[in-house]
């Protein structure tokens, strides 16, 4: 079992699809760190040496990930909702709040419809 971050990765994935699985890195930074690893991105987790494996580590501890990472941005979240800025507002009464439209859309943010009362 391959743990980085803190995170056990899925061994049967390939390295960068892996890596994705912990909060805070996406595809582009995986790859990313493959190559600063010298690590080939499409090789398995488990087809993965130790050595390999704490190359990989290095390189993803320079990363903010999971648990600071995810502290850093309820931090700010909760900076705006402070502020009463219009994105904070937009967050606090759980609206989008990057100008989509609401009238017909943006069901995930605001729940499931209430029905109509006559």
């Amino acid at each position: 079992m391959a743990r980085i971050g803190g995170i056990n990765l899925p061994i049967n994935k390939h390295v960068s699809v892996g890596l994705t699985s912990i909060y805070g890195i996406g595809r582009s930074r995986a790859i990313k760190i493959c190559t600063l690893a010298n690590v080939n991105p499409s090789d398995k987790i488990k087809v993965l040496n130790e050595e390999q494996l704490e190359s990989i580590r290095e390189q993803v501890a320079k990363f903010q990930i999971e648990g600071d990472l995810r502290r850093e941005v309820t931090i700010n979240i909760k900076r705006l909702v402070d502020l009463a800025c219009y994105r904070g507002i937009r967050h606090k009464k759980g609206l989008p709040l990057r100008g989509q439209r609401t009238r017909t859309n943006a069901r995930t943010r605001k729940g499931p419809r209430k029905g109509r009362t006559k």
